[in-house]
């Protein structure tokens, strides 16, 4: 797999502070591709207009530019609805697509059923007992709906690419060597994830994929806890005809009880620990990057 060049991002939500992760996060990518001569570009993950504000994104641009990071480029998500929106047919066209009326407590409700046994649990959640999919017709594709992936069909649409494969340099189980994606464990333990929502066009497992397309991003930099959602990830380039990057998912920085961080925590946001007189080499530190 050929990229023009080494690149990598980083990619936050404009809907809280950035707090000691996203630091880590973002100076490992920066650091990553600087050290290579490559390129290090932003990403606004400002899908959700309910959720994202402006003020956020301001405070972004001024944390990072404290803390020494430099970038090539901002790409904003809701500049790109026609492009969500473009996939989303062409997946629908495959007849990978279904669209679903079920909300949380019938999901749980469907996965409460004696007859269902234990529950599993994906990188979405619990993992969506099909309720909604169908084996006939899917009908006229529309937006303003919840569209799934049918994970049975879509990987019967790229069987003669099974197993996919993704490269990994981070994750200590897998360090330096690729990593299967095989239809019985994306069908078992993922089942139909969510490509679009209600409330906006997309959602993080498709977006993801082609933003990382069109900003060239030749390794990803995130944390630990998106590992499993990299299968997939690598299943929707593999439909779209995408090649996939180089993965590291790094470590998550936790608190003094091993919980990791979260918008809510801000008594770790960058912008508070700056006022509180913290240097730039202190936050180095203290994420373990000194």
């Amino acid at each position: 797999m050929m990229f023009r060049e080494f690149a990598t991002r980083f990619a936050p939500s404009p809907t809280g502070p950035l707090h000691l992760g996203h630091a880590f996060s973002a100076l490992f990518a920066h650091d990553m591709a600087r050290s290579c001569g490559g390129r290090f570009v932003l990403r606004i993950e400002d899908i959700d207009a309910t959720r994202s504000r402006q003020e956020w994104e301001d405070a972004i641009y001024t944390d990072l530019t404290w803390l020494g990071i430099t970038w090539d480029g901002v790409l904003r998500q809701s500049d790109r609805s026609n492009n969500y929106l473009s996939a989303l047919r062409e997946l629908w066209d495959m007849g990978v697509l279904f669209e679903c009326r079920c909300n949380r407590r019938d999901i749980q409700a469907a996965l409460s059923a004696p007859q269902e046994g234990a529950p599993l649990m994906g990188p979405d959640g619990l993992v969506y007992p099909g309720t909604c999919r169908t084996t006939g017709p899917i009908g006229v594709f529309s937006t303003g709906s919840v569209l799934r992936l049918n994970m049975r069909a879509a990987c019967e649409h790229v069987a003669n690419q099974m197993p996919l494969f993704f490269e990994e340099t981070g994750h200590p189980d897998h360090l330096d060597k690729p990593v299967a994606v095989s239809s019985d464990w994306l069908i078992k333990h993922v089942g139909d994830v969510v490509l679009s929502r209600r409330d906006f066009l997309g959602s993080y497992h498709l977006s993801v994929v082609l933003d990382d397309v069109a900003q060239n991003i030749s390794h990803v930099v995130r944390g630990r806890d998106l590992f499993e959602a990299t299968s997939v990830h690598r299943l929707v380039q593999a439909l779209l005809g995408f090649d996939s990057p180089v993965y590291h998912h790094h470590d998550l920085i936790r608190d003094s009880r091993g919980r990791r961080l979260a918008k809510r925590d801000n008594a770790k946001s960058i912008g508070l620990l700056r006022d509180a007189g913290a240097t730039v080499s202190d936050i180095r530190l203290l994420v373990g990057l000194d």
